[in-house]
């Protein structure tokens, strides 16, 4: 068994091992620098921190009197019971201290007996025929639509989180300006309410989907323009405002604090680090009187998510839908604005160097601090499990390590620099069961790559499924765990027609991904995938095989991706590159004709099979069904 590494109290471990078991020190002046950034906790901290808990646990108090969420007042004396409440309570003792009490089932939900294979969407380059430019809801409707057809029992779907209002849009869905709200891009614009009051300009939407790639500036510019238009007719001249207003009290401040960030965006810039210094402090005077002056600017912000918010309840209606949640946020967004004594600042996320990645990355986000999170109440996790999960069944969490263990990348140097920063991985597993049963939404934890020993058995415990990919394996599918998501790629990797032909090793090359030796070894390695395929296969037999190979899987969950299927060879996104389209690559055939396309039919009729033997049809139909909000 491989040892831990060492870890100081401010939660830095010592070295690092790598998927070669090698260990690697971390310089005392990166420690010592990492040590300034996430700073000392107050004193008291163990005393005030929330206590996560499940119901039977003994406690860290001995009597204290719990307001639960109901209002009503329980005791207890050492140990919560076996009845307690599920939820966010709080705890008084008798000498007055108060704290948080996070009461969490430990597991997360899911249909006892049930499996299910389903399709997994990039939404912005599903497009259809009345689509502006991008994919949007009302496509995310005709995949969910064709999957129930099909008998598939979930959809999954990059991250939809929102990025800033301005004119340059923020292609990559992994680097959003907020976790808790959904990007406005995606509105279908012919269906938001009060549409038919004012010109849409459809004509001039529907031709930004002439262009071979998805242009963001374009279609957001274009939706916003008319967007505004059908707000100013509507909401902004009192007509029909009466369910928005409900919905928008609801929400409270988060909803406030995002619409009113977009707001000073559009005025200031998509960076709150570069506006006017009084304005930086989202509680302070200038802010309130900012918003004072900017009602119309702000309403409208908020009324964006509310119209996606009824787009994506009609979208996501009767069948399970997985959405994303990236491991973090644009530094210069709204979640850094709103929690900006929660993060750290001079360090972002990344990863250390590894076989894929010799100078290892850096994703730009910047990370929690771990004792910072805790006096927080754990709220900018809550909120942001909470939101993903909202009305549509599922998550899948990008880089589930990080719940244990984040790279910390310090921004004077490179991600070679940077340490392990430990997390309370404990309560974060029992906050995610927690928001998990109360959405009865299906857990995924994306656990690719180096995963240190007990991550995955934690994972287990909390009954959130592992991901495994026929790429990273080197077990044969049908030895894979049966708590888990099985899949052939993800969109950072080789699609299946693009290793069969080759045209994806021409692309590292074009782009300098790595020398002619790494990928011609990282291409045969993949190739073993498929062994038995003849050599002179077609790109749709390729991909048939390899999703007969999947098939075999004990799974609970069985995904395709639809580049697969369409036997696409350009993955949506090459880690690495600049000059490359990533996150801007349509699908080559619209939404309206994928149920008549031979590969699409191929796949669903392959892992349907799959499912078979260990699943009577009438079960294979979806995770669940939800009433109409």
């Amino acid at each position: 068994m491989t040892a831990q590494p060492t870890t100081d109290a401010w939660g830095i471990d010592a070295s690092w091992l790598d998927a070669l078991d090698t260990e690697h020190t971390i310089a005392p002046e990166t420690i010592e620098r990492m040590r300034q950034v996430i700073g000392e906790p107050p004193a008291d901290l163990l005393h005030t921190a929330p206590i996560v808990a499940r119901p039977g646990d003994a406690l860290e108090v001995d009597e204290a009197a719990v307001e639960c969420e109901d209002g009503r007042t329980r005791h207890v004396d050492g140990e919560l019971p076996e009845d307690f409440p599920l939820g966010y309570h709080r705890l008084r003792t008798p000498d007055g201290r108060e704290r948080r009490l996070i009461v969490s089932p430990g597991r997360c939900w899911l249909p006892e007996g049930w499996r299910g294979w389903g399709w997994a969407v990039q939404l912005y380059a599903t497009r259809g025929r009345d689509s502006w430019g991008i994919g949007d809801l009302g496509d995310l409707r005709a995949v969910r639509e064709l999957a129930q057809q099909q008998g598939a029992g979930f959809v999954l779907v990059n991250p939809l989180h929102a990025v800033a209002p301005t004119p340059a849009q923020e292609a990559s869905p992994y680097l959003p300006a907020t976790r808790r709200f959904r990007n406005p891009v995606y509105l279908r614009v012919l269906d938001v309410p009060g549409a038919g009051r004012v010109d849409l300009e459809a004509d001039a939407g529907r031709a930004l989907s002439d262009a071979e790639l998805i242009d963001r500036d374009a279609v957001w510019a274009h939706k916003r323009r008319v967007l505004r238009r059908i707000f100013d007719a509507g909401i902004g001249a009192g007509v029909d405002e009466g369910p928005f207003r409900e919905w928008w009290w609801h929400q409270g401040q988060p909803l406030m604090d995002w619409a009113t960030w977009c707001a000073l965006a559009d005025v200031h810039g998509p960076d709150w680090h570069t506006w006017p210094e009084e304005l930086r402090d989202p509680r302070g005077r200038a802010v309130a009187t900012f918003v004072t002056g900017h009602d119309p600017e702000i309403a409208f912000h908020a009324w964006l998510q509310y119209v996606v918010d009824l787009q994506l309840t009609a979208a996501t209606e009767g069948l399970t839908v997985i959405q994303d949640l990236p491991i973090g946020v644009s530094g210069g967004g709204a979640d850094a604005w709103a929690w900006q004594d929660v993060l750290a600042s001079g360090v972002s996320v990344g990863a250390p160097p590894d076989a894929f990645n010799s100078q290892g990355q850096d994703w730009g986000s910047p990370p929690l601090v771990p004792w910072r999170l805790q006096a927080a109440d754990y709220e900018p996790f809550i909120q942001s499990i909470r939101a993903t999960m909202a009305g549509a069944g599922g998550l899948r969490v990008d880089h589930v390590m990080g719940l244990f263990r984040l790279w910390w990348v310090p921004t004077e140097g490179s991600a070679a620099d940077g340490a392990y920063v430990r997390y309370p991985s404990e309560d974060l597993l029992d906050i995610v069961a927690l928001e998990s049963h109360r959405a009865q939404a299906i857990v995924v934890g994306e656990d690719l790559g180096t995963v240190e020993e007990g991550v995955r058995e934690a994972m287990a415990e909390h009954g959130i499924l592992s991901y495994r990919l026929l790429w990273f394996e080197d077990d044969a599918p049908a030895q894979w765990p049966a708590g888990s998501m099985a899949a052939i790629t993800t969109h950072d990797l080789p699609t299946v027609a693009g290793l069969w032909t080759g045209a994806d090793l021409a692309e590292q090359r074009e782009h300098g991904t790595g020398t002619d030796e790494e990928l011609e070894r990282g291409r045969t390695s993949l190739l073993a995938q498929l062994d038995g395929v003849p050599e002179g296969a077609t790109p749709a037999e390729a991909v048939e095989a390899a999703h007969r190979r999947l098939a075999t899987a004990p799974s609970v969950l069985l995904s395709a991706t639809l580049d697969d299927a369409l036997a696409e060879e350009r993955r949506p996104n090459m880690p690495g590159t600049t000059e490359r389209p990533n996150w801007q690559l349509p699908l080559p055939v619209p939404v309206e004709e994928l149920a008549g396309h031979p590969g699409v039919q191929t796949v669903a009729r392959v892992l349907a099979e799959g499912l078979a033997p260990a699943l009577p049809s009438e079960k294979r139909k979806g995770g669940r069904s939800r009433k109409k909000k």
